[in-house]
């Protein structure tokens, strides 16, 4: 059987969660989870970089065969959602130029994938991140949010096989 090694990212310009599980038919297996967190102080084109080279080092650390991205939905400020859009780029540029194919997931898809309801809050998630992977030990809201993007492709990548084969 094989094991396909993935890369989830929770996108943010403050805090970018990443998490690698592995999956090998239906079992899944934490690998690693962390938070880049550039410096607020930082000019705006080196809080992308230090997003661009965290991530870079993620992947060369971690070698994923695939990522998955958080889709952001945002409607209160243009300009916040604007830097965010930069930063979601930054998630979504990295695996790809690291020749990974890259996946997207709407919030409400991945909260229904791991809690089982789009409308689940942080909190329930990361409950379900600890009960689902529990060698992860404690994650940071972030870290629980890129765990639960990577469960969320484990899953969809299944059902994608499942209706090639039907």
């Amino acid at each position: 059987m094989t094991t396909i090694r993935i890369l989830g990212l929770d996108p943010g310009l403050r805090r970018t969660g990443w998490g690698v599980i592995e999956i090998e038919g239906a079992r899944l297996t934490h690998v690693a989870h962390g938070v880049i967190a550039p410096k607020d102080s930082l000019a705006f084109s080196e809080r992308l970089l230090a997003l661009f080279e965290g991530i870079s080092e993620v992947v060369a650390l971690h070698s994923p065969h695939e990522a998955a991205v958080e889709e952001t939905f945002m409607n209160n400020n243009a300009a916040s959602a604007l830097k965010l859009g930069h930063a979601r780029a930054m998630a979504l540029v990295v695996p790809a130029r690291a020749g990974l194919a890259v996946a997207e997931y709407a919030a409400t898809v991945v909260k229904k994938a791991v809690v089982g309801t789009g409308a689940a809050d942080k909190t329930q998630v990361a409950f379900m991140i600890a009960r689902l992977l529990p060698k992860a030990g404690p994650t940071t809201a972030d870290a629980a949010d890129a765990l639960a993007v990577a469960i969320a492709h484990a899953h969809a990548r299944k059902v994608r096989r499942l209706g090639v084969a039907a």
